[in-house]
């Protein structure tokens, strides 16, 4: 075998020319022995990639490893997990050995079951644990050829399983031709670029293979194929005489297609036929070429394939039963330089053959039919429905968008392309594909008539660009309206499920009673039943003081639901509906999973959502530093995406932790960016949370009379406003900025109000804090003393940091003003350690005054020992040490049990251990040593 992706090999058993340093780079990266390793070949047309992956899949077969071979196909580059299926399609038995979950989701995916669409993330792993069982321990290379020809579903789950082989006992090779844009560029796998031969490897595979070659025609050869080892192969056939001092007039690979169209064009014309048909069938079944040879009437069969092998363009794998072809720029040959009616009538044929796999055949029936087909239209929308059911948004966009161009005029046409549209604007994050393929499809459109994806990608759009929240409001409740007019509206209708959500998203946006009017009247009338998450939504997202917590035991069945189902569509929306009764942990996992699939490429809007969750988790839980990360990462995506009526989210999530952390000036900046893109959009719930970190911000600098302000522009003391959602989550703002700026009354009147709308049983957070609000409110410090005691009893209280911390705060203010100093500073060490640990300088700053107004003084910073533990690092160690838990430690030390993990990870580095057991003799020794 010789270079150049094995065309003009000298025979079976050679060895590359020119390749040993590079094969052996390239072994000691796949550490195929030695726990398994990927590794992205690029290089230029010719270059001989294919030959180096060839070598490789031998070598590491003669050594004992199983091999699964795929090559990327232009033709079926849209097919939807094809180049998945070339991997696994030898080992498919092993599917009965993983768990149900994983194997469900896998056969789903390949095409062998029905069911709801698996997410990609749990796609990816299914094919991990597949390997990882076909591999049992021993050493398997995957290789696969052409990487960016293979389906983008299938290069998301390749890639995910290369960055994880290492430690497996798996290798990963895949190969690109450089200068290809392509999701592999950014996919953090390390990468060898394979140079062309040195001038002596070079010389050496020309001479061996044309050995009778006149020096002049060497030499030229030599300098135009600039050591590319296919052009060295190939060229000389084709080199006359006369042409040896003729200046290069094609770039390389423009040359190389010429010289393979020239052999192709002068193979018999049933070896072309044949030829034709394998290039476009993809996958080298010699079955089914046999059975489209048959169909197709050229005449045609397997037995001429002899002058196609002879001529070294294909070769049958081992067994008899698949071909291959030599190297990809062939493929591209045969097909160029076939008329267009040959190539119409090999798709035909091959659709005839491919009657038990749909979305292939309406693939190649949309390629053989050049005008409108009402027929293949429909086999097309059929197919995308299996490809979204398979959790492919972005192919099931482009095969609708195919359909489309297929559909005579009319509705149909219209629907297809408005359906295109609502899956560019609604999940793939193709939105100004979204504007164009809406614009076809209203041209397409009976007058008067759209359809409700068309409405409601519409909706989407315009909430994202110029327009406002009343219009887009107008145009999708007049479509739903429209769309059922006097009768019940069909629960199972999806087109209106989706629009139902869309609106309910835009009611959000514009926090007025008379917008969910309409949302309501259309759930109330869905037969048989509306969806439990819609009925979820209609109580916790719209006006959540007053009905949110009916809805805490229909969010209960949802989450449940959620370990079984790995939907993103389903995940985002149940994070959506548990997002005001304070129930974002529960669904934290699956939202993680939807924003893993989101870094891998997948549906830009669930990838959003989902960041949207866990930042709001993370400012209600403290964990700040991860939701700043994941605040930034969301803007990133909304800039890259084009979704900027999502961007104010993560602004807001900037503003408010920068706020409680001091940063009170930019806090304020971004809170008042966020309300002028408000007021441009008429969306009003965005300028509530921008009011809100603004009375953080002005609160953590101590400007009450500012807070109070903001907080009010929420919702005016003494009332919760109706279906404004973030009322709830500034209440206990206004009632502190209130007392502490002489609105004393107003106060109390809040806290009335917070009581009698019932809010203490919405959440956790919201119970405790009315009982220390009210505390705030009252003069009697014996009456403060105890809300302030029940506030801080109450049952999961202390999940929320920043509130928790702020309540024993208020509650260590008020025991000082009433002499019981000594339970004082209790409280206030404890919030003063709450706050250190989040970040929160001002408010640290108001406890240790406070503190200080005690008597109490912060001890002087100890000098670390040889071990470098100071002396309360040494303190939580022998604690530790003897069996208290990090939980039990911060109780005895007011300490959080997050700083007291921190504090043991550091211990463990400083004295050279790993665990709690080893701390008892480690200890002794630091006694020893002092």
């Amino acid at each position: 075998m010789v270079d150049g992706g094995a065309c003009g090999a000298l025979g079976a058993g050679d060895p590359l020319v020119g390749r040993d340093g590079d094969l052996r780079l390239i072994r000691e990266r796949l550490r195929l022995g030695a726990g398994g390793g990927a590794l992205l070949l690029a290089g230029e047309a010719g270059v001989g990639k294919s030959a180096v992956l060839d070598a490789l899949a031998g070598s590491a077969r003669a050594d004992g490893a199983q091999v699964l071979r795929a090559a990327g196909v232009e033709f079926e580059a849209d097919c939807s997990y094809s180049g998945l299926h070339q991997i696994l399609f030898p080992v498919l038995g092993a599917l009965e050995h993983l768990d149900a979950a994983l194997r469900n989701a896998l056969r789903v995916a390949l095409g062998f079951d029905s069911g709801s669409p698996p997410e990609q993330l749990l796609v990816s792993n299914a094919v991990l644990r597949l390997l990882q069982t076909v591999a049992g321990g021993e050493p398997l290379l995957i290789v696969v050829d052409d990487l960016p020809w293979v389906d983008d579903a299938s290069t998301a789950v390749l890639l995910f399983v290369a960055r994880r082989v290492s430690g497996l006992g798996i290798g990963f090779v895949a190969a690109a031709r450089s200068g290809e844009s392509h999701p592999h560029e950014r996919s953090g796998l390390p990468a060898y670029d394979l140079p062309p031969l040195d001038d002596e490897s070079a010389a050496r595979l020309l001479g061996s293979r044309f050995p009778g070659l006149a020096r002049g025609a060497r030499r030229r050869l030599l300098a135009e194929a600039g050591g590319n080892p296919l052009a060295l192969l190939e060229l000389p056939p084709a080199l006359r005489p006369a042409s040896a001092d003729s200046p290069a007039a094609l770039p390389l690979s423009r040359q190389l297609e010429t010289l393979f169209g020239s052999r192709v064009t002068a193979l018999p014309a049933p070896s072309r036929h044949l030829l034709l048909l394998a290039a476009l069938e993809g996958t080298g079944d010699l079955g089914v070429l046999q059975a489209a040879a048959r169909r197709a009437g050229t005449g045609c069969g397997l037995d001429h394939l002899a002058p196609v092998e002879r001529d070294r363009l294909v070769h049958v794998e081992e067994g008899g039963q698949q071909l291959r072809f030599r190297h990809p720029l062939i493929r591209s040959a045969v097909v160029g330089h076939a008329l267009s009616g040959e190539r119409r009538a090999a798709h035909a044929a091959l659709a005839h053959v491919l009657v038990d796999q749909p979305e292939r055949r309406a693939w190649h029936l949309g390629e053989a039919t050049l005008e409108p087909d009402e027929e293949v239209a429909a086999l097309l929308e059929h197919a995308a429905g299996l490809t979204l059911r398979r959790g492919d948004a972005a192919g099931a966009m482009r095969t609708l968008i195919r359909a489309a161009s297929l559909s005579p005029e009319g509705p149909n046409r219209s629907r297809r392309l408005a359906e295109a549209a609502y899956l560019g604007a609604e999940s793939t994050g193709a939105l100004s594909s979204a504007r164009r393929l809406l614009d076809d499809a209203r041209q397409a459109a009976p007058e008067g008539e759209a359809s409700l994806h068309s409405a409601t990608a519409s909706a989407l759009l315009l909430l994202n660009g110029d327009g406002d929240v009343a219009a887009a409001h107008r145009l999708l409740s007049g479509a739903i309206a429209s769309a059922a007019g006097e009768h019940r509206y069909r629960a199972g209708d999806k087109a209106l499920v989706d629009a139902l959500h869309v609106l309910a998203v835009i009611c959000f946006f514009g926090a007025c009673p008379d917008l969910w009017q309409s949302y309501y009247e259309v759930v109330d009338r869905l037969t048989p039943d509306p969806p439990a998450i819609l009925t979820v939504l209609g109580r916790t997202f719209s006006d959540p003081a007053r009905t949110g917590a009916a809805a805490h035991g229909q969010l209960d069945a949802l989450t449940a639901f959620l370990a079984r189902d790995a939907d993103p569509v389903q995940i985002t929306r149940v994070g959506t509906g548990a997002l005001y009764l304070d129930r974002l942990g529960e669904v934290r996992e699956a939202a993680w999973q939807v924003v893993r699939n989101g870094r891998e490429g997948g549906p830009a809007r669930r990838y959003l959502s989902a960041l949207i969750h866990l930042c709001l988790d993370d400012y209600l839980t403290g964990g700040w530093d991860e939701a700043l990360d994941l605040a930034d990462e969301g803007l990133r995506a909304c800039e890259e995406h084009g979704y900027r009526a999502f961007a104010w989210y993560f602004l807001y999530i900037r503003s408010i932790v920068l706020g409680a952390r001091g940063h009170t000036d930019e806090s304020l900046a971004t809170a008042e960016s966020i309300i002028g893109w408000a007021s441009r959009h008429g969306a009003p719930c965005a300028a509530h949370y921008a009011h809100h970190a603004a009375a953080v911000a002005a609160l953590s600098r101590g400007d009450f009379a500012l807070s109070y302000e903001h907080a009010a522009a929420v919702t005016p003391a003494g009332t919760l406003a109706s279906h404004v959602p973030h009322a709830l989550w500034v209440a206990a703002h206004l009632v502190e900025a209130g007392v502490r700026s002489d609105r004393r009354k107003e106060a109390a009147e809040h806290v009335r109000a917070m009581r009698d709308a019932g809010i203490a049983a919405v959440s956790s957070r919201h119970a405790m804090l009315v009982e220390a609000s009210a505390a705030q409110c009252t003069d009697d410090h014996q009456e403060a003393l105890r809300l302030f005691a029940l506030a801080l009893a109450t049952p999961g209280g202390d999940r929320w940091r920043f509130d928790h911390a702020r309540v024993r705060l208020a509650y260590g203010e008020r025991m000082r003003r009433a002499r019981a100093t000594t339970g004082s500073r209790t409280q206030l060490r404890a919030a003063l350690a709450t706050f250190e640990d989040l970040g929160a300088r001002p408010w640290a700053e108001r406890a240790e005054n406070e503190l200080r107004a005690t008597g109490w003084s912060r001890p002087r910073p100890e000098a670390p020992n040889a071990h470098g533990l100071t002396a309360q690092k040494l303190e939580i160690a022998h604690l530790a040490a003897s069996g208290l838990t990090n939980k039990q430690i911060a109780a005895r030390m007011f300490l959080s049990h997050r700083t007291v993990g921190a504090h043991l990870y550091q211990i463990y580095e400083k004295l050279g251990i790993t665990s709690r057991t080893m701390l008892r003799d480690a200890l002794d020794g630091v006694r020893a040593e002092a």
